[in-house]
């Protein structure tokens, strides 16, 4: 059967759809993100955490199908040292997000390596707590991105940043200052190498944003963001009055990636 014009194309159209019901793919130009916390309390913990990801999770994750996951910790001065491990997982689609614990558990593999992890004691966790936190990537960064820094990993500065707003409105102004606004345009224009910009969609801290740039070390992270302070279109963007008042409160965190990061 032949089809033309506005015909062809509703026809199109609808085999899509279809698909994405039958193979439960979320029709999305943008990545979503799901950033897991590890809430840690010693040296210990912190040794079993990355001896289950770096020789269990990621390469599990990897035959999976996801090729670049995140691993970061808190710079020796930050105050969430050894107590934090953060976690960048991106996907394609929530249906991918949906069933990466059901193909991890059909992962024999992953099962052995991991067993000392998945099977610990009740008395004797891995982790006080893990949070988890999923974004969906904003529309001017729709995909994530691996930075190119040829330092090594314990001198780069990855700084992850997030934003609250005071209401719902507030915040989602925030999100246009980004996107219509500019804002990720000058991140990129003065070579922040960020990895991702994304929009809570579920956390505990909602409504947020977070983001996060990308330094060789930190003389270049001081450098970067005083070339965007003092830049033209920064002061003014953040000088217009319809996005003022935006962030109630925002958090941040200067990491640097394990050596068995991806990205």
């Amino acid at each position: 059967m032949k089809f033309s014009g506005k015909l062809k194309e509703t026809a199109l159209r609808n085999a899509f759809v279809f698909a994405a019901l039958i193979f439960g793919v979320t029709a999305s130009a943008q990545d979503y993100y799901q950033l897991k916390v590890y809430n840690i309390s010693s040296t210990d913990q912190e040794t079993r955490v990355d001896n289950y990801l770096e020789n269990a999770y990621l390469p599990a994750l990897h035959r999976a199908g996801i090729d670049d996951v995140g691993v970061f910790k808190p710079i020796e001065s930050d105050e969430a040292t050894g107590k934090k491990i953060f976690l960048f997982i991106p996907v394609k689609n929530l249906n991918q997000l949906d069933k990466i614990d059901i193909t991890l558990l059909k992962d024999k593999t992953y099962l052995s390596d991991g067993k000392e992890f998945i099977n610990a004691p009740w008395d004797n966790p891995p982790y006080q707590r893990m949070e988890s936190i999923v974004l969906k990537a904003f529309s001017e960064m729709p995909e994530y991105a691996v930075p190119d820094h040829s330092t090594p990993a314990s001198e780069r500065i990855y700084e992850l940043r997030s934003y609250e707003g005071p209401t719902e409105t507030k915040y989602r102004k925030k999100v246009e200052m980004f996107n219509e606004g500019g804002e990720v345009a000058l991140f990129q224009k003065l070579e922040f190498q960020p990895v991702f910009f994304g929009e809570v969609i579920s956390g505990s801290a909602m409504p947020n944003l977070m983001y996060m740039t990308t330094f060789s070390d930190m003389e270049s992270h001081d450098e970067h963001w005083d070339a965007f302070r003092n830049h033209p279109e920064w002061k003014k963007l953040s000088g217009m009055e319809e996005y003022k008042h935006t962030v109630s409160h925002s958090d941040k965190w200067l990491l640097h990636p394990t050596d068995y990061s991806d990205i």
